[in-house]
This record gives C-alpha cells, structure tokens and sequence, in this order.
C-alpha cells in the first residue's frame, strides 16, 4: 500500500472511530433523534447519512461491494436502535478500510467512476472530498450531543 494509502486509511479509521465514540457518548438513546430550533439534522440521521455515503462511495463505487444506498432512508428513518447505528459504523469501517487496502496507487489518480459534482475528479480528490464530508459530519454530531443531550 502507498504512503497516501496508507494515510487515508489512517485517517478513515480514526475518524470512524471518532463517530463511533461520539454515538456511544449519547447518555439517553433518544436524544439521538431530538431537533429543535435550527437544528435539522440529528445525531442518528447524521450517523445514518455518513453510513450510507461511505459504503456507497467507497464500498460499493470503489470496492464492489454489494451495497444498496437508500438515501432518503438516511434522513427520514427515527427511533433506530443505537446498537444498530454501532452496528453500521462498524461495518462501514470494516468497508472503507478493506477497499483502501486493496486500491492500488494508480487508481488514486483514476476518473471516479461516477460523476458526482458535475464534472470529472480524480479517485484520490474524491476520497479526500469524503474524509472532509465526514468529519464535517463528525463536528455536527458533536455539536448535537453536547447541546441537546441533557
């Protein structure tokens, strides 16, 4: 594996783990799905977005792997368990990382497969577009733990 491989994996794997932590930091279950004021997008639907985006982008586009993305799911779903939301961060860690390990260094610098932004991007500028994506994400969740679960 290359070094930039090698440290988008690094990242990735921390990241996920970040979420990871951050879900289980929730002290009551259900104010994973509390909204108020300004504040539209929950911390389970914010775990369920970074979920879908990451095993389709990746998983599925890079890695072939047989996931279906259901994106209107990822924002309109309430009430999953949080042992089920733990479940998905888990496999999608277990995706990203596997499909990063066996990308090649040219692949990086490959046309994506789909065009996502209406125009073409490199393999490697989308990858790194994604870690961005997700640890924005990341900063929501937070920010919505810590004000909103009292």
């Amino acid at each position: 594996m290359s070094n930039i491989l090698e440290s988008l994996s690094a990242l990735y794997e921390r990241d996920l783990d970040l979420l990871l932590n951050e879900l289980k930091a929730y002290k009551k279950e259900e104010n994973l799905w509390v909204v108020t004021g300004d504040i539209s997008n929950c911390g389970g639907n914010l775990v369920l977005h970074l979920c879908g985006n990451l095993r389709h982008f990746i998983g599925a586009m890079l890695g072939g792997s047989s996931y279906i993305r259901q994106r209107d799911d990822e924002f309109s779903l309430k009430d999953v368990k949080k042992s089920e939301l733990v479940s998905q961060i888990k496999e999608t860690k277990k995706s990203v990382i596997e499909t990063l390990q066996e990308l090649s260094e040219n692949k990086l610098d490959e046309v994506y497969p789909i065009n996502v932004f209406g125009k073409e991007m490199t393999v490697l500028f989308f990858l790194q577009h994604l870690h961005a994506h997700l640890n924005y994400h990341l900063g929501q969740l937070n920010y919505h733990r810590r004000l909103l679960d009292k």
